[in-house]
């Protein structure tokens, strides 16, 4: 059944036209059929050393679940999905498999890639299709109890291997919804939200108490959480966004990214939002050139914008995020000036943006990290007209009082610092993803979710 690679071209899934899918929020990938699944599964060579599986952060038993959809053995290749990964059908939607798994596969050299992500997303729906489960539950149940500060990636990759190990949890999150970033910050075209919400109705249902609209630090101290829990796990993420240090940067009219992002998907659920960040029938430029940033222009498309301009400072074979992303957003009618970087916002008399003054960049030698610097054109400057202005330049750690308050250390960037059972410089306080890395992939986040609850099982069983 196995390597077909010679008789089968690798297929992508198929994608509403782009002209119809701006239309609104709704997914824009098409889920395979069991035909084409099983069929581009059998393409996979079943390597001796797998690449997919080592690239793969949570190490995921790729190859194996490949072959038991080549073989039509959902059951099967559900369980093996969902073993090392607490939400796999979400990481195959939004992972950037083309740097990751895909990007490693042996079948690139002239072949192309198996299509991994879009089989893990099949496995997964069509298996809850037919009333599968993912296994959240111990039969030994212990009285430990884990405080877990925050319902996004990481918080509810903890959760899920907190539970298996036959720990209770009870999650703490400002939010009114779970799932953080992925709920409020990617957007539905992206992820649909229905899928967060049926991973956190699973852990409710093996358990989990959720507390939403609870922020640790104000609705309830960390003191309190040490007192009562065996263990605490803090994955807050890491959503401080960072804005160009130029003049203008603060003007009516300029937005971070997540501050964007979080509105309109406040607006799409329905709930308190900010009417003023407003872009409809605006000239957006959006500066940037990572998945978030495509995450911005895509959204500003859907929010009807005049026109939608993506400004970045290095070229497309340097752009940070995933291929597929810009690929999308270019197809949806999204402008890019490529080599171009901010100066100044230009703004009328009453502090509202008017538009840009850009400068030309290039590429010089590389820095110690191997990538080339970006070094401006001399005589390189321009201007272009712009209504809103969007910085997608990253993010950074939000520095909590709690943390330096209860002994919990973090380095000069506000990370916090784990030893190698992520447990933070307090006993028994563990933390994990981008509060620990600093902005990453959420695939990571649900690795360190992972490790974590391994560590804390370990020390309270």
């Amino acid at each position: 059944m196995m390597q077909k690679f010679f008789d089968l071209e690798r297929i992508d899934a198929k994608k509403r036209s782009g002209g119809e899918r701006t239309k609104d929020f709704n997914e824009i990938y098409k889920i395979f059929s069991p035909e084409k699944a099983s069929g581009q599964s059998a393409r996979c060579i079943q390597c001796g050393d797998p690449y997919c599986h080592n690239k793969c952060p949570l190490h995921n038993l790729i190859p194996h679940w490949l072959k038991a959809t080549a073989n039509r053995d959902l059951e099967l290749a559900f369980a093996l999905s969902n073993e090392p990964s607490p939400f796999p059908e979400v990481l195959g939607k939004i992972c950037p498999h083309d740097r990751l798994c895909e990007g490693d596969c042996t079948l690139n050299d002239g072949y192309g890639a198996v299509t991994i992500g879009s089989i893990e997303t099949f496995i997964n729906e069509r298996g809850f299709e037919k009333g599968f489960k993912p296994l959240l539950s111990s039969s030994n149940r212990s009285d430990k109890r884990v405080a877990i500060v925050g319902a996004g990636p990481a918080g509810l990759s903890c959760a899920t291997f907190l539970l298996r190990e036959g720990i209770s949890v009870e999650l703490f999150d400002k939010q009114n919804r779970a799932g953080g970033l992925l709920t409020y910050g990617i957007p539905g075209f992206k992820l649909d939200k229905g899928d967060i919400e049926r991973r956190v109705g699973f852990l409710k249902e093996a358990g989990a108490k959720f507390n939403q609209n609870c922020e640790v630090g104000k609705d309830i101290t960390f003191e309190e959480l040490i007192d009562k829990f065996d263990a605490v796990f803090i994955g807050v993420g890491a959503t401080e966004g960072r804005r160009a240090d130029i003049k203008g940067s603060k003007a009516k009219g300029v937005y971070l990214a997540m501050e964007f992002l979080t509105n309109v998907q406040k607006k799409l659920f329905g709930e308190e939002y900010d009417e003023s960040i407003d872009v409809k029938d605006k000239r957006v430029a959006v500066i940037g050139g990572g998945d978030t940033a495509m995450d911005c222009v895509r959204t500003a498309l859907r929010e009807k914008a005049r026109s939608v301009t993506c400004y970045y400072r290095r070229d497309e074979a340097n752009m940070p995020g995933s291929k597929k992303e810009f690929i999308n957003a270019r197809e949806e009618g999204v402008d890019f000036e490529f080599y171009s970087s901010p100066k100044e916002i230009l703004t009328d008399c009453s502090n509202r943006v008017t538009g840009l003054k850009m400068v030309k960049t290039e590429l010089g030698n590389p820095d110690e990290s191997g990538r080339r610097r970006v070094q401006e054109v001399d005589g390189g400057e321009f201007s272009v007209d712009a209504d809103i202005v969007i910085f997608a330049l990253g993010f950074e750690p939000v520095k909590y009082q709690f943390l330096e308050k209860n002994g919990i250390e973090t380095n000069r960037w506000g990370e916090i610092i784990v030893d190698e059972n992520y447990q933070t410089t307090r006993d028994g306080v563990y933390a994990g993803g981008d509060c620990f890395r600093g902005a990453d992939l959420v695939v990571r986040a649900a690795l360190d979710g992972r490790e974590s609850a391994k560590a804390i099982a370990k020390k309270l069983l």
